[in-house]
């Protein structure tokens, strides 16, 4: 079976991408006017969001039992960036569906769209900082590949 960390990431890369590509893409519409640009952004929000909620839940669950010390501290802080990202995207993603299901584009949506996406970035951008911090600075997750050390070989050499 799967450890919680190793789905977790296993699954983070997804939304990441997604959303930071669906972003450029919105950017592309706004610059080039072109309308694949726009839907293409709006499909990648989409499924980005629905990756967001699994990397959350993952996350959530790799997290559990590691609340003590300067981990636990540092995990609390992924955790609230992820928490933050997580509605943060729901939200956009909510924003852009009700835009294009009741027809409601004009420069004052386009804009709130922008600036929520662009919020969306700022929060997974943090939020990736964190966990980046988690493995590389704290070790959370990290097995050590260290040579395991045999009494009986020890005792056949001199």
């Amino acid at each position: 079976m799967i450890a919680s960390t190793h789905l977790h990431a296993m699954v983070i890369h997804f939304p990441i991408a997604l959303l930071i590509i669906g972003f450029l893409s919105e950017l592309l519409s706004l610059l080039l006017k072109k309308p694949f640009f726009n839907q293409a952004a709006f499909y990648l929000l989409i499924v980005g969001t629905f990756g967001t909620i699994v990397a959350y839940l993952s996350g959530d669950a790799a997290g559990e039992g590691m609340e003590e010390g300067t981990l636990g501290k540092a995990i609390g802080m992924h955790e609230e960036a992820a928490l933050i990202t997580l509605w943060l995207t729901i939200l956009t993603c909510l924003v852009y569906s009700a835009i294009l299901i009741f027809k409601y584009q004009n420069k004052w949506s386009k804009l709130i769209s922008v600036l929520l996406f662009a919020m969306v970035i700022g929060a997974v951008t943090r939020t990736a900082y964190l966990g980046g911090q988690l493995v590389y600075k704290h070790g959370a997750g990290v097995e050590l590949g260290l040579p395991t050390f045999n009494e009986a070989d020890s005792n056949s050499n001199p």
